[in-house]
């Protein structure tokens, strides 16, 4: 995986050549990625956010919510196949014509030995699926969990210490359920204005 070739970027977003993924993060390059947030609206509790809970395999931010689907998007790949995400670590198929596109937004975590400069190509999609219609990918996904958005954009806000999230997580061939409070440090740490853009664009799409 580290071998794979990933276009490369300037802070103002111009190419600059193709590098491999290893020699990305260590080197702290910009490049791209795709990002998908699930959302759903439920007669009794309004707007809903799908949460993945990233797989203790992962060897970083394991066992951490995250982006509902999001992967890297490879130098031969447009933002278009970043689709093969919701198949591949949610199991679901969703046409490019139903997401609502949000724009690139650019963002950095750096943490010990890690620089990932990411230029997000960032999606939402509304979907009607109940949980049970998702097959998990399990060596990337160990759970999906939702959360009221107007808990969650609370949450990011300040508003709240912490937001109930409800759904399951994979151990062996049992789902078992979830019902629990979440604070920020249960998340991947994106940059809070990351954060902000993603509330801010589901607000503005969805309510």
């Amino acid at each position: 995986m580290n071998d794979e070739l990933l276009t490369t970027f300037d802070e103002h977003g111009n190419i600059t050549g193709t590098a491999p993924r290893g020699d990305v993060h260590r080197l702290g390059l910009w490049h791209e990625t795709f990002h998908c947030w699930l959302v759903s609206r439920d007669p009794g509790t309004g707007l809903s956010i799908w949460l993945q809970l990233r797989s203790g395999q992962k060897r970083d931010y394991a066992g951490l919510l995250d982006i509902t689907a999001a992967g890297h998007l490879l130098s031969h790949e447009t933002t278009e196949d970043g689709l093969r995400e919701l198949e591949e670590e949610l199991g679901i198929t969703v046409p490019f014509t139903s997401l609502h596109p949000l724009g690139i937004i650019p963002y950095t975590m750096d943490t010990a030995g890690f620089l990932d400069r990411e230029r997000a190509n960032v999606f939402l999609h509304e979907t009607s699926l109940p949980l049970e219609a998702f097959h998990l990918q399990p060596e990337e996904v160990a759970g999906l969990v939702t959360a009221r958005f107007d808990d969650f954009r609370s949450l990011w806000e300040g508003k709240l210490s912490s937001i109930r999230i409800r759904g399951f997580r994979v151990e062996g061939d049992s789902r078992i359920t979830i019902d629990e409070e979440a604070g920020t440090g249960s998340f991947v740490p994106h940059e809070q204005s990351y954060y902000r853009k993603i509330i801010a664009g589901i607000a503005a799409a969805f309510t």
